[in-house]
């Protein structure tokens, strides 16, 4: 039941876009969700800018998802999802902002969770 939309400034190479996949898929467990439901979106090239500026790399993450988790959760998965911008594409933590959205209404599969 979780999505992440996961927006960087800078080209995403096919190799990349896997690894960041594959991660995404780990560190959604931190919100005690399984990777078996995650759905992920992947952008690059965006036009993103920080502060104004747009001359280092910059990533945004939208994480939504069923229901809710605990701060702690939160707070885990933002460091999470900071430290695959870095690995993956070279994005310093204070160039990513995460967003987090529950929704207690979710549809899959001809149905409501």
């Amino acid at each position: 039941m979780p999505f992440i939309n996961a927006k960087f400034s800078e080209t995403v190479t096919p190799e990349k876009e896997l690894e960041i996949k594959s991660a995404l898929g780990e560190a959604i467990t931190l919100l005690g969700k399984p990777e078996r439901y995650l759905m992920v979106e992947i952008e690059d090239n965006r036009r993103l800018y920080f502060g104004g500026k747009n001359d280092q790399p910059i990533a945004f993450f939208d994480v939504s998802l069923l229901h809710s988790a605990p701060r702690k959760s939160y707070e885990a998965l933002t460091a999470k999802l900071c430290e695959i911008a870095k690995d993956a594409m070279g994005v310093d933590g204070s160039n990513v902002y995460v967003k987090f959205e529950e929704t207690e209404n979710w549809g899959y599969d001809g149905f409501m969770f």
